[in-house]
């Protein structure tokens, strides 16, 4: 009973978590149709040192909260995790404090470093910059304390409050953004800097929207968590000390590797401006409107097949622990290979998509304006799709097989290679420097991570090579297929308005997905790499199960 129980809170938190990114994608796009790439730029002159400073404050504390408290409570001692969320709660609210000081004061200098010689006459003020950062750091106050609370709740193997708070929290956190963008713009006449300033403060109600439900659960449950803290078995009695160690040492890995994409835009944000400028061939504001295309718009899209891939392949990391403990080496090796190839299988034909695709989907989603700066940046940006899906599972089986240390290695690495290579690639390539220099990145810290795989869990890359053969053999044809039609569709409908766009844009994928369909099930390809979950693509003559 009790398994059922928490495999469906699982169940529910994993929904949770993709619905609330996924919402997190999409009103990207009509944020982008009152404010512009240039506000985007804006939106993420604040965003970007506030995800970094929040994931400082908070060191992966839901997740660590929930271990610790789930292994003392099966203990029987329900007191230890209750002290540690009595005084997590304190320290969360004093990390968040400093953490929103050091933000909101920081603020014209983190300006300065983004945009070091401004040219406001055409790119945002340096007084709107200021203000966009200072407007989302007080977000801080409130947000590290909450993770605690969902923590706690995890702890009890009772996902539904952190699933609800997670979907409440984004849902009003996105109509806060859209309506006060929509109303300072349109109703009220202001300016851009001011709209996109309130937008931000959207991070702040979010999260009071979320605490209120987090704090409606409290109040259902306080008396059953009493009950059994007042009922507790055993005291471990260790001090705060112990406890916070012990805490850390669950959440540090855990927070840095979720820090590698915020780390690598966050060299973006006090590179991409300046090397641009530097090079005397773009204003501050054709520099912005690049840098909204590339950190904004197109990192967005590509992030949707890396959503769909991680959510599909992730679901095997509990079961890779289970069989590297028991030692069973050869379920070991099926279940890495199907997390490879479930990731491969997805990621590289969307990313292909993507790039062959690059201006009329940029023109469907994000207006024609700015079409020809931001179909060029998503063409070379879209293979960092495949390297994001890939380190990210990569690092999970990592953790799964105990190296969680070669994962933070790995993510060192990589940020030292984005970081030597930044400002140079951006110098020389322009828009596009900053998809080489990512890639570069990830590439560096995704090889080190399939070779600690392959040293540590014994992993042998033979057949996975064959069949990732396989799908880039497909991905080829199916990108060929695509050319052909999108430019025979251009014939007819010229990239001159959005329903010419669009119409491009469905034959163009509808041709690709066809093919790849086509091929990967003819060839079996698709049974082998998704029979478990789709029985129906399975071929009863295909048998490699080599």
């Amino acid at each position: 009973m009790a398994e059922s129980k928490f495999l469906r809170g699982t169940v529910i938190l994993s929904a949770a978590t993709f619905l609330s990114k996924f919402l997190g994608m999409i009103y990207i796009f009509p944020f982008v149709a009152m404010v512009g790439q240039q506000g985007l730029a804006l939106y993420q002159y604040g965003y970007q040192p506030y995800t970094i400073l929040l994931s400082l404050a908070t060191l992966g504390v839901p997740m660590a909260v929930s271990k610790f408290v789930s292994k003392y409570n099966a203990l029987g001692d329900y007191r230890t995790g209750h002290r540690l969320f009595r005084s997590g709660i304190i320290l969360m609210t004093i990390t968040g404090f400093f953490a929103f000081l050091l933000l909101f004061f920081m603020a014209p200098v983190i300006a300065g470093w983004i945009i070091s010689n401004p040219d406001e006459l055409n790119g945002n003020a340096m007084s709107d910059v200021v203000f966009t950062i200072r407007m989302v750091s007080v977000a801080l106050l409130l947000i590290p304390s909450m993770s605690v609370i969902r923590g706690y709740f995890q702890g009890f193997q009772s996902m539904g409050p952190t699933a609800v708070s997670q979907v409440v929290e984004q849902v009003v956190r996105i109509v806060f953004i859209l309506a006060m963008a929509f109303a300072v713009l349109y109703l009220w006449d202001g300016e851009l800097g001011t709209a996109v300033g309130f937008a931000t403060f959207g991070a702040f109600v979010g999260g009071a929207g979320a605490l209120t439900v987090l704090l409606y659960y409290w109040k259902k449950r306080k008396s059953f968590i009493r009950e059994h803290v007042e009922n507790s078995t055993e005291d471990a009695g260790i001090t705060l000390t112990q406890m916070y160690k012990e805490l850390i040492l669950y959440a540090l890995p855990l927070s840095f590797v979720g820090l590698a994409v915020p780390l690598f835009q966050m060299i973006d944000l006090f590179t991409f401006n300046n090397a641009l400028m530097a090079t005397g061939e773009y204003t501050q504001g054709q520099a912005e409107t690049a840098y909204g295309t590339f950190a904004g718009s197109a990192h967005k899209l590509i992030l949707i097949p890396v959503a769909i891939a991680t959510a599909m392949s992730v679901t095997l990391i509990p079961t890779i622990t289970n069989s590297f403990t028991n030692r069973d080496h050869a379920l070991l090796e099926r279940q890495i290979t199907q997390t490879y190839q479930i990731i491969l299988f997805l990621s590289i034909p969307a990313a292909a998509g993507l790039a062959v695709l690059s201006y009329p989907t940029f023109a469907v989603l994000f207006g024609l304006e700015d079409v020809e700066i931001g179909g060029h940046v998503l063409r070379y940006y879209a293979p960092a799709a495949v390297l994001f899906s890939l380190f990210s599972v990569t690092a999970a089986v990592l953790q799964g097989i105990n190296r969680q240390r070669y994962a933070v290695l790995s993510l060192i690495i990589g940020l030292v290679v984005k970081g030597i290579s930044a400002y140079g690639f951006l110098y020389m390539f322009g828009p596009i420097g900053g998809s080489f220099s990512t890639i570069a990145g990830f590439s560096a810290a995704t090889a080190f991570n399939v070779w600690a795989i392959g040293r540590f869990a014994g992993f042998h890359y033979g057949i996975l090579l064959k069949r990732t053969l396989s799908i880039i053999v497909f991905t080829l044809c199916m990108a060929a297929a695509v050319i052909i039609v999108k430019e025979g569709a251009f014939t007819m409908f010229p990239l001159t308005s959005w329903m010419n766009a669009f119409f491009v844009e469905l034959f163009s994928v509808a041709a690709g997905v066809g093919v790849y369909f086509i091929l990967t099930v003819k060839s079996g390809l698709a049974g082998i790499v998704l029979g478990e979950r789709f029985s129906v693509l399975k071929k009863d003559k295909t048998r490699e199960e080599e």
